[in-house]
């Protein structure tokens, strides 16, 4: 797999249970593309959780936004928001990978992003930080912002 842009016509984009990078044409992104390794649906809906190696495989082996949420079992808005944010991530399958990050678990990958609220919310995109948002939100909110 080339590290190249991708092409105007295909995407890359990680397989949630192997994480090899895949190609998907954007004209078929719609018909539910696997993984040509594993079989795997690509692109399911589900948010997916993410320890650190599999969360930086995500981000950097994906061409669609990548929406990190950064939160704790015992957090009372972070569970409040967890339908929500699979609410969304049903909506926009084919548009964004969503992605948990359970900072107890995953201190390591929380202090790397500075994590210092939760739930914190992160937009990745090629790999980088373009945006985050501390605090819950509903599933249209978080739609609005994944797409400003």
């Amino acid at each position: 797999m080339s590290a190249a842009a991708p092409s105007a016509n295909a995407l890359k984009v990680a397989c949630p249970a192997c994480l090899t990078a895949n190609r998907v044409a954007q004209a078929r992104i719609d018909e539910e593309p696997k993984c040509g390794h594993c079989g795997s649906p690509l692109l399911d809906g589900k948010p997916l959780e993410a320890g650190a190696s599999a969360f930086d495989a995500l981000i950097e082996r994906t061409d669609l936004p990548v929406v990190a949420d950064f939160w704790a079992p015992w957090c009372g808005p972070c569970r409040a928001m967890a339908p929500m944010f699979e609410q969304a991530a049903r909506k926009l399958a084919t548009g964004a990978r969503f992605v948990k990050v359970n900072t107890d678990a995953e201190q390591a990958l929380a202090a790397r992003y500075a994590i210092r609220a939760i739930p914190t919310l992160i937009l990745f995109r090629n790999g980088a930080e373009v945006k985050r948002h501390s605090g819950a939100m509903d599933a249209g909110s978080l739609a609005r912002w994944i797409n400003q």
